[in-house]
């Protein structure tokens, strides 16, 4: 199942600023896999055969990709699924100054609810600590992660601080790097534009 999914991602080599801050050298067309929802539904039903080992009473995904996929893996787990949005902060020169809030018309629905947090993939994992952060606020419980694809290992040390297995469906050697440490500055290099639907 791993080898189907990753055939279905257009990748683009560059150098590109991601959303966590950091560097890295290999952008993903993941909007493009939503075109097309019934190829996306096998994957989303194995996603959610793995998490339902989890006692996941809600499903909550960062917009956009991720509300995309936690709302089929919701569907398929037969409990409810709410979103995160992003919120831009004003300094951007920080790696994970991005913000993500859950929406007041979900607060008392997750609310002491153990909760998946769930992506189409995580890379650096921004989106994914932000998810977190918003949920305990609010008194909810994330317990597990799911994605249909993992990024490198740059998560990592996050999800395992804070106790967060991780069930996944394909997995993509990445690396990335601090803007200071990274090797394309280094190289001059300039940064690349993302394609718009990216």
């Amino acid at each position: 199942m791993e080898a189907e999914l990753l055939d279905l991602l257009a990748a683009r080599r560059g150098h590109f600023r991601l959303e966590s801050g950091h560097h890295g050298n290999l952008w993903l067309d993941l909007d493009s896999l939503f075109l097309q929802p019934a190829r996306l539904l096998p994957f989303a039903a194995e996603l959610a055969r793995r998490l339902s080992t989890h006692p996941v009473e809600a499903v909550v995904g960062p917009q956009v990709g991720g509300t995309l996929v936690a709302e089929m893996v919701a569907a398929e787990l037969g409990v409810p699924s709410c979103l995160s949005e992003r919120v831009e902060e004003a300094d951007r020169s920080r790696l994970y100054s991005v913000r993500y809030r859950v929406p007041d018309a979900f607060h008392d629905r997750l609310r002491d609810k153990t909760v998946a947090i769930v992506d189409d993939a995580i890379n650096a994992g921004s989106a994914t600590r932000a998810t977190y952060a918003a949920l305990k606020t609010l008194g909810a419980r994330p317990i597990v992660v799911g994605a249909l694809l993992m990024l490198g290992n740059a998560a990592s040390a996050f999800l395992q601080e804070n106790n967060l297995p991780v069930e996944q469906i394909a997995f993509l050697p990445n690396e990335l790097w601090e803007p200071a440490d990274c090797p394309l500055c280094a190289a001059g290099v300039p940064l690349s534009t993302p394609p718009a639907a990216g």
